[in-house]
């Protein structure tokens, strides 16, 4: 991996951001909102492995949320929840080596920025806490619902993915 061109990475990079959103626009009747069927969230992994990674997630995740019913601020705020959390899983990446625990805490970052992040869009900035008692209720059981999905895809198809993209050393 020491050889890499500029042009591979920039390959590379278009690839995931065009993979986010195809597969963010394939579920896009679900992939909104406070239980998000969102299998893209799987390509968070790959900051793990590849720096590239940080700003093709940010790019994907931007020009998915154009279709996002929270337009403006998921656009804004839930692009910079990405992209903290690709930047954080790489740094992550960088500085444990072990493999299971490199994954364990490297998709961390993704399933807890999009569980607090994403609440407040729906909740506080889009008023979507309709048919509950308080806005904090509302945010707290968003928040935990992101959590979980976020996790079965980082974890559950993003582990794969990782395993498949190491082993093919591309």
């Amino acid at each position: 991996m020491k050889n890499v061109t500029v042009t591979k990475r920039l390959c590379r990079a278009g690839i995931i951001a065009a993979l986010y959103v195809a597969l963010t626009y394939a579920f896009a009747p679900f992939a909104f909102g406070p239980l998000q069927i969102r299998p893209a969230e799987a390509l968070c992994i790959l900051a793990l492995i590849y720096p590239e990674a940080i700003p093709a997630l940010w790019v994907g995740c931007m020009l998915s949320n154009l279709a996002s019913p929270f337009l403006l601020y998921d656009v804004l705020f839930g692009s910079l929840a990405t992209l903290f959390s690709a930047f954080v899983a790489y740094m992550v990446g960088r500085f444990i080596k072990n493999t299971p625990l490199k994954i364990i805490f490297g998709g961390l970052p993704t399933v807890l920025f999009n569980a607090a992040i994403i609440p407040l869009i729906i909740v506080f900035l889009c008023g979507g806490g309709e048919g509950f008692s308080s806005a904090w209720i509302a945010y707290l059981t968003y928040a935990g619902s992101i959590a979980l999905t976020e996790a079965v895809w980082v974890y559950g198809l993003g582990t794969p993915l990782y395993f498949a993209i190491k082993k093919l050393k591309i």
